[in-house]
């Protein structure tokens, strides 16, 4: 897997959101090849608060956070960060990085988002303001071609890194290929409530808090 230099310069951070609702392999193994490739000093999973853009999360902002924190205690390249939650109102990507921007002045930030929701990315707020305060690093499975409407398009091509850019800290929009694992929340939500086993598809430790909790319960 390939891994880019620094050159000595500040550490890099990764900034991975979503509702985490539940934390999966898929997330976590998403953040942590991209944490890898782009030898960042960690990457920050934030749980959402009032996603804008898809249905409000199953379960309160408090249980995801410690599924979270139960999913990365033993990784210490992924950190949870509750900066959404103690936001009012909708997540707005753009608000974060801007924060985030404040806290962290002189490390190059990293936006992770699939490869849908970059499709989509002309829809979110201030979209085009996010390289005002990170990169964007696309992430896909192997071969994925994007498929990008003609402004989407283009604007990547604008913006698009190369190997020398890993020095900025912000402004340009990286593609990394990740592996599948084609799990998600809302199947794992689905199994649990059919009585299904979700083993294997979450770590361990997740999957006992969610029993002993009561979270996303199951029928039997």
């Amino acid at each position: 897997m390939a891994k880019f230099e620094n050159n000595g310069l500040p550490t890099g951070i990764g900034i991975f959101g979503g509702t985490f609702d539940p934390v999966h392999f898929g997330h976590l193994r998403i953040a942590l090849e991209v944490c890898q490739q782009l030898n960042l000093d960690h990457v920050r999973l934030v749980p959402c608060h009032v996603p804008p853009h898809r249905s409000q999360p199953t379960t309160d902002g408090k249980a995801r956070r410690l599924l979270l924190e139960l999913a990365v205690k033993s990784c210490p390249s992924l950190i949870v960060d509750d900066i959404e939650l103690n936001r009012a109102g909708p997540s707005y990507s753009i608000d974060t990085v801007r924060a985030l921007r404040e806290d962290y002045p002189q490390q190059s930030l990293y936006l992770i988002v699939g490869s849908d929701n970059f499709r989509q990315l002309d829809t979110w707020r201030d979209w085009q303001s996010l390289l005002q305060y990170a990169h964007i690093v696309v992430v896909r499975r192997a071969g994925e071609a994007l498929d990008l409407s003609t402004t989407m398009a283009a604007w990547l091509q604008t913006h698009l890194a190369k190997s020398a850019d890993i020095n900025l800290t912000e402004g340009k929009v990286w593609t990394l290929d990740v592996t599948p694992l084609a799990i998600s929340a809302t199947t794992i939500r689905a199994q649990r409530a059919a009585g299904g086993s979700v083993q294997f598809l979450l770590p361990e430790t997740v999957l006992t808090a969610m029993d002993q909790l009561g979270l996303y319960p199951t029928d039997r």
